[in-house]
């Protein structure tokens, strides 16, 4: 048996501010380090030890992982892949959801928000919010590099990283924790517990709650929980 522990990044300063992050590489606000401190202790109080940690290449789940394993007095390194990255944005990227509605209509920006399968404009490239013009992306190949996905697209990469690499270390009764973004779980929610793209419109992400995924030995789920049965009671149920 192993564990599987996924946490969204505490509340991001664009979350904060409503914006389309995307891969604008922003830090956490001091709320959401208190989030990422609080998602260590429910860990430590669970008495869960981690074998191996995974985060995206972005400072908001790099630090929110980061200050989990302070709580947890823990000095592994972490794996910093670029793969379990936030879903890219396209054009909406810095721009306010609030104001999107007003301008777009609600039911296009949710369209944009949660389908499967629609992607928003691409990015300029000359933009400096283009993932190409941002320090922390400089060893991705540039080919490999988006100007816009759908979650269908930021479902693909994931996936074919966590199959690559972190399904074979579960099988081999390691537990791990990842720290990544709302798409970047959604898609591993997708394939662990196979949502259609129905539940996968309606499925939301908490800051900062860990959910522990119990898998046997043969990869099956035979429980999940949030840490946090409180700020988990209105989600939807796996």
């Amino acid at each position: 048996m192993s564990y599987l522990i996924l946490v969204r990044h505490g509340q991001s300063v664009w979350n904060l501010q409503k914006k389309f992050t995307g891969w604008v590489d922003v830090d956490l606000t001091e709320n959401g380090k208190l989030e990422a401190k609080k998602a260590g202790e429910l860990i430590k109080s669970n008495n869960i030890y981690i074998d191996l940690y995974y985060s995206s290449l972005q400072l908001r789940a790099k630090n929110t992982l980061n200050l989990i394993k302070e709580i947890l007095k823990d000095t592994k390194v972490s794996n910093e892949i670029w793969q379990l990255n936030e879903r890219h944005y396209g054009a909406l990227t810095g721009l306010n959801k609030d104001e999107m509605k007003v301008k777009l209509g609600e039911d296009k920006v949710h369209q944009f928000r949660r389908s499967w399968d629609l992607r928003p404009d691409p990015l300029d490239k000359k933009n400096p919010y283009h993932p190409i013009n941002i320090e922390t992306y400089k060893k991705i190949p540039i080919n490999q590099i988006p100007d816009t996905e759908s979650l269908k697209d930021t479902y693909e990469r994931v996936i074919e990283y966590y199959n690559s690499d972190i399904y074979n270390k579960l099988l081999d009764n390691k537990n791990i924790l990842i720290s990544a973004h709302g798409n970047s779980i959604r898609a591993l929610c997708k394939f662990l517990f196979k949502l259609d793209n129905k539940k996968i419109s309606m499925l939301e992400i908490p800051t900062g709650n860990p959910l522990l995924i119990n898998l046997n030995s043969i990869q099956e789920i035979t429980e999940c929980t949030y840490l946090d049965k409180d700020r988990a009671k209105d989600l939807l149920i796996f």
